[in-house]
């Protein structure tokens, strides 16, 4: 069972207060997430998904399954590019 002696219970709002002293990494800023690395790691992805294309194949089913990949992997980087662009309009 999880130990939550630290954790605090408002009751008024109904949610778990947490202390921050028992949360370290909210002192410097640390909410998780890398999301220019995930980005990074999207287009490199994608650019395999298509290397692999380069090969001794029989036939192309396996080619049609990388190509919808890396094309889906490229359609969510574009929509998260058009996404932070947008966002900075606002």
């Amino acid at each position: 069972m999880v130990n939550t002696e630290l954790d605090r219970h408002d009751e008024h709002a109904g949610e778990v207060v947490h202390d921050p002293h028992a949360e370290p990494s909210a002192e410097w800023g640390w909410h998780g997430g890398f999301p220019r690395a995930a980005r990074i790691g999207g287009w490199i992805l994608a650019a395999i998904m298509f290397l692999m294309l380069i090969g001794n194949h029989q036939g192309h089913v396996e080619d049609l399954w990388l190509i919808a990949t890396g094309l889906i992997i490229i359609g969510f980087l574009v929509r998260d590019l058009m996404k932070r662009r947008t966002s900075r309009r606002h």
